[in-house]
């Protein structure tokens, strides 16, 4: 007897891009390390967005000089907020809690400087991903990806009911003012084990590739793609928007200031730091 499998069965990965990108802030710690908000940093903003959008593992790529800064202050695991919010429904809650994994991995030293663009580092996720747990079993393999950007700041919370939309077969943009992604924005969206192949085979197609027959600064153009570049795709469809009222983002301190000073700031709400209280998650075995 042969097993199936479970159409039904779905696994939504999160993906935190780092590597590749600037630092913009020009600050003695990564601009994915900044403080938004009291106690509060953009890599913490992200990490929640992901476990509100229901993501089942979160991966946050960045590379060996910036990890064990990251790692101390976001831990292995994240509570899911969806049971953390239901806890009064369960009558024994420490026995119904849901720990979400958060992994980490660095960008493959063959592609840096050559392909490390913040968008290679989605597609790198995705594929440390699928490798990793194909490798498991072949049931956790992700049937959907989702991207949060620590460089954007709009409410973790924008994607908290439509969980079941996400986890779907249908990609969701989130989108401000009508731009999303596709302009350049650091707004998180999904996409599937199929558009991965797709922007890979056309990010590939349009590097120009390591030739010594080229100049040295024409030599793989692709590091420097950026997110309209790579995801501006004719090809993939955008099956639903989900459009926020406020959005900011880190590209530059006025930037930052300017919601420092907006009424959002104070409208911005710091989620229960029981949520992200267990750093470390129990050794399978102690040998």
């Amino acid at each position: 007897m042969t097993l199936k499998k479970d159409n039904n069965k779905k696994h939504l990965c999160g993906i935190i891009p780092i590597s590749g990108r600037e630092s913009k802030l020009c600050l003695p710690w990564p601009d994915s390390c900044h403080p938004i908000k009291e106690k509060h940093l953009a890599i913490e903003r992200s990490v929640l967005e992901c476990a509100y959008a229901g993501c089942d593992s979160i991966w946050i790529v960045c590379n060996d000089d910036v990890a064990p800064l990251i790692k101390k202050q976001i831990g292995d695991c994240i509570l899911d907020p969806y049971c953390f919010e239901r806890q009064k429904y369960y009558k024994f809650f420490q026995d119904n809690k849901r720990f979400i994994p958060i992994f980490y991995t660095p960008i493959h030293p063959k592609d840096r400087d050559r392909r490390d663009s913040l968008g290679w580092s989605i597609l790198h996720g995705a594929l440390s991903c699928f490798y990793v747990t194909r490798n498991i079993s072949s049931w956790l393999e992700p049937t959907k990806y989702y991207v949060s950007f620590p460089y954007g700041i709009y409410s973790p919370e924008v994607l908290k009911d439509n969980r079941s939309l996400l986890a779907g077969d249908k990609s969701v943009y989130i989108s401000y003012k009508g731009e999303t992604v596709r302009q350049n924005r650091y707004l998180g969206f999904s996409f599937s084990p199929q558009d991965w192949k797709q922007i890979h085979y056309d990010l590939k197609n349009n590097c120009s590739g390591g030739s010594r027959s080229l100049p040295f600064d024409q030599r793989w153009s692709s590091k420097n793609f950026t997110l309209d570049k790579i995801f501006n795709n004719d090809k993939i469809i955008i099956d639903s928007k989900k459009e926020i009222d406020w959005y900011f983002n880190l590209d530059s301190w006025d930037n930052l200031v300017d919601f420092y000073k907006s009424s959002y700031y104070n409208e911005y709400k710091v989620p229960n730091t029981k949520l992200m209280s267990e750093k470390r998650l129990n050794r399978i075995t102690n040998e």
